[in-house]
């Protein structure tokens, strides 16, 4: 009797296995090249995008106006560093915050970009002595408000031109003031090495120090904040004696372009913020909070 089944032969039976075995040999070499590629380095992402490249330094200033954070700090320290961040805070901290500084020599700022490479705060340049005020202010201050930066602005001090009371005024009235809204920090007074002319501005060491005490507490009557103090220790030390008159009262922004913030000026245990380079990307001068996003917050709201 003749049976329609087929394949039930021995020879039937070998063939099929020995086309499941090829099959199966096959997706396993293919599984293992693809094995292989996913572990080759930059397989598995695309390679980052490299970082924008350092920005260039403004001209050295020639008049009243044309200063900026740190300018006296470059023609006189220098600055080597290639403009990326120092690990840890460059000296070990516990938390730190990306932030720029900025004048109307950025114009328009690329709020966008830096709020992208990680930057969440901002001080914008408002006045100098008590005839300048940064016509870019408006963009700059507003711009990384509504990008979500916390922001604040800062004045550059000429104690040759007139009192200190007198630029306080000038610079609350004209951008420096503060606001209890959680995104506004104290004004910043900008006291370093004159660009213009004699380093300590023709002033003794006493006399300085009674202009800045002049500028703050003045500014604190305006506003009800303590300002931050921006300067160089060197500059602290040669032109107010090193005086520790302000370290309980006035948080400390250092300028140092360095891998570490180094020896602070007399009178502050810790920095609030520091000034790590003038050539970082986007815009030249970046630093650090010395602290967390809460902590910072808390700055903000006095």
């Amino acid at each position: 009797m003749s049976s329609s089944r087929t394949s039930s032969t021995p020879n039937g039976t070998s063939r099929r296995r020995r086309g499941v075995a090829a099959a199966l040999g096959t997706l396993t070499a293919l599984l293992s090249a693809l094995a292989l590629v996913l572990t080759l380095p930059g397989a598995a992402t695309a390679a980052p995008a490299p970082p924008p490249p350092p920005a260039p330094a403004p001209p050295e200033p020639q008049k009243p106006g044309d200063a900026w954070m740190g300018a006296g700090v470059r023609m006189h320290e220098g600055d080597d560093t290639p403009g990326t961040p120092p690990a840890d805070g460059g000296k070990g901290v516990a938390a730190t915050v990306h932030g720029v500084d900025v004048s109307g020599h950025q114009g328009n700022v690329n709020w966008k970009g830096l709020w992208d490479s990680g930057v969440r705060f901002a001080y914008v340049k408002a006045t100098e002595g008590t005839g300048y005020k940064n016509p870019y202010f408006t963009q700059q201050y507003n711009g990384s408000y509504n990008i979500g930066m916390i922001r604040g602005a800062y004045h550059f001090a000429l104690p040759n031109s007139s009192s200190g009371a007198s630029q306080a005024k000038y610079f609350a009235s004209n951008g420096g003031g503060w606001s209890k809204d959680g995104k506004t920090l104290p004004g910043v007074l900008d006291i370093e090495y004159n660009p213009y002319g004699s380093t300590c501005y023709g002033l003794s060491a006493g006399a300085m120090v009674n202009w800045i005490k002049d500028f703050t507490s003045t500014y604190k009557a305006q506003t009800g904040r303590d300002a931050v103090i921006y300067t160089s220790t060197s500059w602290w030390k040669q032109c107010t004696g090193n005086s520790g008159a302000f370290g309980n009262t006035n948080p400390l922004w250092v300028a140092r372009y360095a891998s570490g913030p180094g020896e602070l000026p007399g009178g502050w245990g810790f920095y609030t913020f520091w000034q790590y380079t003038s050539s970082g990307p986007i815009v030249g001068d970046h630093n650090y909070f010395n602290g967390s996003m809460d902590r910072l917050k808390v700055l903000a709201n006095g």
